[in-house]
């Protein structure tokens, strides 16, 4: 992919931005957890969250879909399926599922693309087999495929030392299906997608900070009724790309939920203009944000990590044209994502000309002037998106960009909007 550099202002509303990616996933499988048809709006139609669809399917749910809305019908009973379950590149897909298939009675061997065949997997596989969950794969069970004999699970008291809204979420759906109330603690608030759709749905969770009781299903679920909203993980690309080139967008119908926007809350602390307009709220607040660029300075970023972890590849953006030296700590979550996340921004930011320094947990970027050169994506949709935006001050070669339509079909489409992209 190429981006030329942008050679006019621009002023734009987008509202086709992929919708919310965490949701779309939780939709396919917290459906499965109700007996009635669950009907969901903008569900996105990417490879991650189909794949998502289609174990559902596997496991025995149908499936209707027009092509705008889709429902869900689960069966009286999950299936052990024929097949192996593939959730290609998502880390949501395979370790949300793991907890759920953790407690049902059946054989499932759960596995993806070759990249998240190397990520990580002990951070959920020895919390659900402190509970008695049966699950192997490689390396004793850090590396998919996952192979997993479910029954009937036991409930806790666990204390994680991360905090994961992936973990979190399969604890939590292994204790619906647990012999007594469960509780799970974390670090920190991870994000809330999970209890939010759940409780949504029905089940009794009660929640306090950081800390959650989870009692076990007594019936089950309501069924979704849902639009799923705009990914304002997606849209921050945007937000960065006006806030650098110092230009105005709006973006339309997103999750307004503060675990979700905290990137925002730091561009907008760098020096951005941004407004946020809450339109609704039910099962999360959605709404609009408008970004205006303006000078941005330094920012050092060490709390609320787990808010704002995807984001962090495109902040670095922002960071590169900063006043001043920008640090991120705490972050050591970033190294086992799609890539090693720091590694990749810092190395890449490097072939642009801009002073870095690469921590264990973290990095410091010195702001100044970005050079055009060619960018290893390292098979990571955020990474490739996020020095597309920076290919905007100076153009961009970008090398293996099809994991972008893993996660955001139409995003060259929308920077067309903005200058000239060559897939």
């Amino acid at each position: 992919m190429k981006i030329n550099k942008l050679d006019r202002k621009f002023n734009i509303t987008i509202d086709e931005i992929a919708s919310d990616k965490s949701i779309s996933h939780r939709c396919a499988i917290f459906s499965l957890l109700s007996d009635k048809t669950s009907t969901i709006k903008n569900y996105l139609r990417a490879e991650d969250t189909m794949n998502s669809l289609k174990i559902a399917e596997l496991l025995g749910a149908k499936i209707e879909d027009d092509g705008k809305i889709i429902k869900i019908t689960p069966p009286k009973n999950l299936t052990e399926p024929f097949e192996i379950l593939d959730c290609g590149n998502s880390g949501t897909s395979i370790r949300i599922y793991s907890g759920l298939l953790a407690g049902i009675e059946g054989f499932f061997v759960l596995t993806g693309d070759k990249y998240l065949r190397k990520r990580p997997m002990k951070r959920v596989v020895e919390p659900l087999r402190s509970i008695g969950a049966k699950i192997d794969g490689r390396e004793n069970g850090n590396l998919a495929p996952l192979a997993i004999r479910g029954g009937k699970l036991t409930s806790f008291d666990y204390t994680s030392k991360i905090a994961s809204a992936q973990v979190k979420s399969a604890m939590i759906l292994a204790a619906l299906n647990a012999d007594k109330p469960s509780f799970y603690k974390e670090p920190s608030l991870s994000r809330d997608h999970t209890e939010r759709m759940l409780k949504g749905m029905g089940a009794k969770l009660e929640t306090k900070n950081n800390e959650i009781t989870i009692y076990p299903l007594e019936k089950p679920l309501d069924a979704l009724n849902i639009e799923v909203p705009t990914d304002p993980s997606s849209a921050f690309f945007f937000a960065v790309a006006a806030a650098i080139t110092k230009n105005r967008v709006i973006l339309k119908n997103l999750t307004l939920n503060p675990t979700r926007i905290e990137a925002f809350k730091i561009l907008e602390k760098m020096g951005a203009k941004i407004e946020y307009i809450l339109k609704e709220d039910k099962y999360e607040p959605i709404g609009d944000i408008i970004v205006e660029g303006n000078e941005l300075n330094a920012v050092e970023v060490s709390e609320n990590i787990a808010w704002l972890i995807d984001e962090i590849p495109a902040l670095a953006m922002a960071m590169a044209v900063a006043d001043g030296k920008s640090i991120v700590k705490n972050a050591k979550e970033l190294r086992v994502k799609e890539s090693d996340r720091i590694t990749a921004t810092i190395s890449n930011l490097e072939k642009c000309g801009i002073q870095t320094e690469e921590f264990e947990d973290g990095f410091a970027i010195i702001g100044g002037k970005i050079n055009s050169a060619k960018i290893d994506s390292f098979g990571d949709h955020r990474i490739a998106m996020s020095f597309a935006i920076l290919g905007l001050l100076s153009g961009m070669e970008i090398e293996d960009t099809d994991c972008i339509l893993t996660s955001f079909p139409n995003f060259s489409e929308i920077l067309n909007k903005m200058t000239e992209v060559i897939d």
